[in-house]
């Protein structure tokens, strides 16, 4: 995350370690760090070889990889910058043009600015505008930067769970939250959902993650508690294979969308699944 001085990205210097646990940094140049199938990758905005080397033969570990990147490498093209969606403006933190959200993007992968979850907050948008499913409750699987709940919750909807396993997320939503004046609303939660899920038993359910997640996630009932869902996070080719995994009964698909090549659907409950 963006903290003083620092007041924008540009450099990205990445650090993944072979090592057993996250260590604890006190450094200003350090934007964050999480576990990687349970090795730790951290990000500084200066290249911080000796401070590494010193962790490294604290907890007896080596480096196994490292880069020295753009920023905007980082985000795959993607441009960081401010967009409006219907009446509703998104904006970095480090940009001074008027924004309804201003957001800190960090490193977290698909965060606000990929094209998933723009796609994701215009159906949020669109269906919290139909009174008559009275959205009041939502769960947000995969919250990244934590721009769909704090959209949700500056349009009316009480209560938010936000869950991701990426620990940097976690804290991410949780300042992001705050900066928009949301946090009551949003609670943040760390979990594992292939290890057990949130209560699902929600209005609208919200999941941006990958295939072969949501292919297992479809396959488990708890998941299917919710009233409405919007789900996102995999590309044309993929579709086909998560369309067999749903559910034969107990839900409608409401829209099937497109954009850059990465598909969203909506789904509504019709009964029993």
């Amino acid at each position: 995350m963006l903290r003083p001085p620092h007041h924008r990205y540009q450099r990205l210097y990445v650090y993944h370690l072979e090592m057993n646990l996250l260590p604890e940094i006190n450094d200003p140049d350090f934007i964050g760090g999480w576990l990687e199938d349970g090795k730790p990758i951290l990000f500084f905005h200066h290249d911080k070889q000796q401070l590494v080397d010193e962790l490294c033969r604290q907890h007896n570990g080596t480096v196994f990889y490292q880069a020295d990147l753009d920023y905007s490498d980082w985000e795959a093209g993607h441009a960081i910058t401010a967009f409006g969606i219907d009446d509703l403006t998104v904006a970095p933190i480090w940009e001074e043009t008027p924004a309804d959200i201003r957001l800190d993007p960090s490193v977290i992968f698909g965060s606000g600015f990929h094209p998933t979850t723009r796609m994701c907050l215009a159906m949020l948008l669109k269906y919290l505008s139909a009174p008559e499913l009275s959205i009041r409750t939502m769960l947000d699987l995969g919250c990244g930067t934590g721009l769909l709940g704090i959209g949700a919750a500056m349009r009316g909807v009480e209560e938010i769970t936000a869950v991701d396993y990426n620990s940097l997320a976690c804290e991410l939503t949780e300042q992001n939250a705050k900066r928009n004046g949301v946090q009551k609303k949003i609670t943040v939660e760390q979990r594992d959902l292939l290890k057990g899920l949130p209560e699902t038993k929600v209005d609208l359910v919200v999941a941006n993650l990958y295939r072969d997640l949501l292919r297992q996630l479809f396959q488990n009932k708890a998941f299917w508690k919710g009233n409405l869902y919007i789900i996102s996070g995999f590309i044309s080719g993929m579709e086909e294979e998560l369309l067999a995994a749903l559910p034969e009964k107990g839900f409608r698909m409401l829209e099937r969308t497109r954009g850059d090549n990465w598909c969203l659907w909506v789904l509504i409950r019709t009964g029993q699944c």
